[in-house]
């Protein structure tokens, strides 16, 4: 069977992250997940089987200075490394396929056994010193992008740069007919819903704009309030609604219960240029999606993605959305909901592993 050491940029989570869902669908593989410490003594706990080739550690505190050591600190160095070498000689692992969803990865390099590198790249990281990431993408065998700007980035350190985006669990979204959660059965105007994390900085401003002009329609926003500025006044209006989060499951019921999604941006994040995984769950569930543009960005689906460059044009597009007949432009977001199934991204993963020898 092959072998993985995964070493994770988050803790495993209820709320599937990009780096879960690909090493839950690693072909033929014992994976040890290796996640870095919140608590810090949880990684004197015993690991958590999560799959039956599948068991999650937590990692030893680890910090990002480096005034001893390569790395990290001399100490924290040595504790580290310890515990991932006792983890490698209980489960038997020679010379594992080393995975690194973190430029920490970079601090193993050196001191671990392995057969094989990869470095998957899914978000900038500007935490980190720069040379931490070029080390680990330069030793990297493969290096995975989440987007064109990712890859660009990468690019200079390693020749074999792959795009890799988001995906999303297609088979949950693809569904009609679902059931109206009970917090929506007593709205009978069309609902505009926004499923997604509350930041500080996002930029609200189109959807006020939109709820303002558009009374006979209820807006709804799912997700954390993480101190958005703008969501107080947002809740002032008589047509909007506001959930909270809702559990990855219930989630397909809502967007179900959309007649129009929407997607809005980050003032923090005018240039990022990942495409997040909700926008692949819009795709999935067919219903008409309206969003916000960053300044000089590339339309991803302009067949089947209302683009605004304004909140004017946002609120003008809401209501051409709210017209659309048919079923063509359904099923074309469909297919590219598809296409970003996990199962498809992580088959393209195990593809080019295969590809170079290293499974």
């Amino acid at each position: 069977m092959r072998q993985v050491v995964c070493l994770a940029d988050q803790p495993w989570s209820a709320l599937p992250t990009r780096t879960q869902q690909l090493m839950t669908r690693m072909e033929n593989a014992q994976v040890l997940y290796l996640e870095p410490s919140l608590p810090k003594s949880a990684w004197k706990k015993p690991g958590r089987k999560l799959r039956p080739d599948l068991i999650s550690f937590t990692l030893p505190p680890m910090h990002l200075q480096s005034p001893a050591g390569r790395l990290l600190a001399r100490y924290d160095a040595s504790r580290v490394l310890r515990f991932v070498r006792e983890l490698l000689v209980k489960y038997r692992f020679q010379e594992p396929l080393l995975w690194c969803a973190t430029p920490l990865g970079a601090a193993f390099l050196d001191e671990l056994p392995y057969r094989g590198l990869v470095y998957d790249c899914a978000q900038d990281w500007p935490g980190y010193p720069e040379i931490w990431e070029s080390e680990l993408t330069a030793a990297a065998d493969v290096c995975f992008a989440a987007s064109p700007d990712l890859m660009r980035h990468l690019a200079p350190c390693n020749g074999n740069v792959t795009l890799l985006p988001y995906g999303c669990n297609y088979p949950m979204f693809a569904k009609d007919h679902l059931p109206i959660p009970q917090m929506l059965r007593n709205i009978n105007w069309p609902i505009l819903g926004y499923v997604g994390s509350l930041w500080p900085d996002l930029d609200l401003t189109p959807i006020l704009q939109l709820a303002q002009a558009r009374p006979d329609c209820v807006i709804v926003l799912i997700g954390p309030d993480e101190g958005c500025y703008l969501l107080p006044d947002l809740l002032a209006l008589p047509n909007v609604r506001y959930l909270g989060p809702v559990t990855p499951v219930d989630l397909p019921d809502y967007l179900s219960a959309f007649r129009v999604c929407l997607q809005v941006l980050r003032r923090g994040r005018l240039y990022d240029d990942v495409i997040p995984a909700r926008m692949f769950e819009y795709l999935s569930s067919g219903r008409p999606i309206v969003s916000m543009l960053r300044p000089d960005q590339v339309e991803h689906f302009p067949d089947v993605v209302y683009a605004a460059h304004t909140p004017a044009e946002f609120v003008s597009l809401c209501s051409r959305a709210l017209e659309e007949t048919g079923t063509y432009a359904r099923d074309r977001r469909r297919a590219y909901g598809q296409a970003a199934a996990w199962s498809n991204r992580a088959g393209e993963v195990n593809r080019i592993l295969e590809s170079i020898g290293l499974f």
